[in-house]
């Protein structure tokens, strides 16, 4: 029941992304023809899909989707079995809920990328297969600012630019949880300092009390 609890945390990232990335891709036009504001200009609705990984990058090879999205695979194995370990360890339930989170962001994305290309037919035109090459879904964008950037700015000058990127609620999980990691990390961590120190002390008690 304890790792239930937990996974089904993760369960529910998963269930609740997928149901809003069906939703957009049977119910929404692509790109900003079918945009739909929701808090005036500043944040929209906007379907779009990501080919590679956060903000767009992408791997420079024939085979970088395939190593990716692999990558992710092996990722999400690692962090299901890290969530485990926690549950079982007894481990502040702030910092496994974070975990799962994590956990449920990371399958979320890996769905799109496995299977996307075959059923939403959203591969690559150049992919050698649809499987492993599906692009990931995203929709929420908040619009900070977006335009041209001068020829003179390095690297990015002379492009159309948004300046904050679209994410989805997968993205979402993952940011949550990494963020609340970060700010509590002293209480998560002092927490399970103490509780593993507890058991020692009530030894060496135990030891000095026989001795006497």
């Amino acid at each position: 029941m304890k790792y239930l609890k937990y996974f089904g945390i993760a369960l529910l990232v998963i269930a609740i992304d997928q149901a809003v990335k069906m939703l957009v891709h049977f119910q929404m036009d692509f790109g900003t023809p079918g945009q739909i504001k929701i808090l005036g200009d500043w944040f929209k609705l906007h379907y779009t899909t990501n080919p590679g990984m956060a903000f767009g990058m992408q791997l420079g090879s024939e085979y970088g989707k395939l190593i990716l999205t692999t990558f992710r695979l092996i990722a999400m194995v690692g962090i299901g079995y890290y969530l485990y370990h926690l549950v079982q360890k007894k481990v502040h339930p702030g910092y496994i809920t974070c975990i799962a989170m994590i956990l449920g962001g990371a399958i979320g994305n890996l769905i799109d990328s496995v299977f996307y290309g075959v059923w939403l037919n959203n591969a690559p035109y150049d992919a050698n297969t649809p499987w492993f090459h599906g692009q990931v879904v995203d929709m929420f964008y908040v619009d900070i600012w977006e335009g041209f950037i001068p020829e003179w700015v390095p690297l990015f000058g002379g492009s159309y630019t948004a300046l904050w990127p679209i994410f989805n609620i997968a993205d979402a999980s993952i940011f949550i949880g990494v963020l609340v990691i970060l700010l509590f990390q002293k209480k998560f961590f002092t927490d399970q300092k103490k509780e593993e120190k507890e058991p020692e002390e009530d030894e060496i008690q135990r030891q000095f009390i026989e001795e006497k």
